[in-house]
């Protein structure tokens, strides 16, 4: 585990862990690095070396009060690359990280890049617009941050705890383990930055970006997602990737890390090593 500085003074934390071809992790909001443990635990044993860092004001990385948005979120991952000088990698982004790894091709290209793959991802436009219909209305995310600001703690339990995982289905089987994880994922980031996090993951149009991808592409997504619904996004992203692959787990949240690793790990290998 090391840390880096960027241009503009932010220190951010990564682990880099295996050897052999890399794979380039991109987090959720409002997480870390480590919820995706499972896949990169996974695939160092399969002989890959995996990277990936805390977001600028999430986990163990500083604090910034400025640059809370995606510009400057790819621009630290480009800033990351360039520093371990990483080279024919396949860029995986979860969630708001599927932002991240879309806006970093938008803005950098994929010379460093061989495959991407968006898991649960953002793109092309969770908000919805004139132009985006199927979006979700504002007044969604306006709601997130009134529930951040009245008690963030408790946000962070309460989300989880419900439609992150699919725990408030019927028949559903929470873990305590997974939802305190989470919880303490969260705590760990800075209170501005995860708050700023909403608008950058909720309103930043990719739709550009994305038709930007050159490589071999990977779409996952669950058709039960209730954060981030597969319809305004991994469909409509799959559609303007040319030729992405498209994956449905019938019946899965969205935070398919955790509750369908074992699919999701398989997966990603069968991408990474065809």
């Amino acid at each position: 585990m090391s840390t880096f500085t960027t241009k503009d003074g932010t220190q951010l934390w990564f682990k880099d862990w295996g050897h052999g071809p890399a794979v380039v992790f991109s987090h959720g909001w409002p997480l870390t690095a480590d919820s995706w443990d499972a896949q990169i635990f996974h695939l160092v044993a399969n002989g890959f070396r995996c990277i990936a860092h805390d977001r600028r004001g999430h986990g163990r990385s500083s604090q910034p009060s400025d640059g809370n948005d995606m510009d400057h979120y790819a621009d630290d991952l480009a800033e990351l690359l360039d520093h371990l000088d990483v080279r024919d990698a396949v860029l995986v982004g979860f969630s708001t990280g599927g932002g991240e790894v879309a806006r970093y091709i938008g803005r950098h290209g994929t010379r460093r890049l061989r495959k991407a793959a968006l898991v649960s991802a953002v793109p092309p436009l969770m908000v919805k617009t004139e132009a985006n219909p199927g979006g979700l209305p504002i007044a969604v995310f306006d709601g997130l941050r009134k529930a951040f600001l009245a008690d963030r703690s408790q946000f962070f339990r309460d989300v989880p705890s419900g439609p992150f995982f699919g725990y408030n289905r019927p028949g559903a089987k929470p873990s305590q383990g997974v939802i305190d994880a989470w919880w303490l994922q969260g705590m760990l980031g800075g209170y501005k930055n995860t708050y700023e996090c909403i608008k950058a993951f909720s309103e930043t149009d990719f739709t550009e970006d994305l038709k930007k991808f050159d490589v071999p592409t990977l779409v996952i997504h669950g058709d039960d997602d209730q954060i981030v619904p597969i319809d305004a996004a991994g469909r409509a992203s799959a559609k303007l990737v040319k030729n992405a692959q498209l994956i449905v787990y019938p019946g899965a949240p969205h935070g398919i890390t955790d509750t369908h690793a074992d699919r999701l790990n398989a997966d990603l290998l069968a991408f990474v090593q065809a």
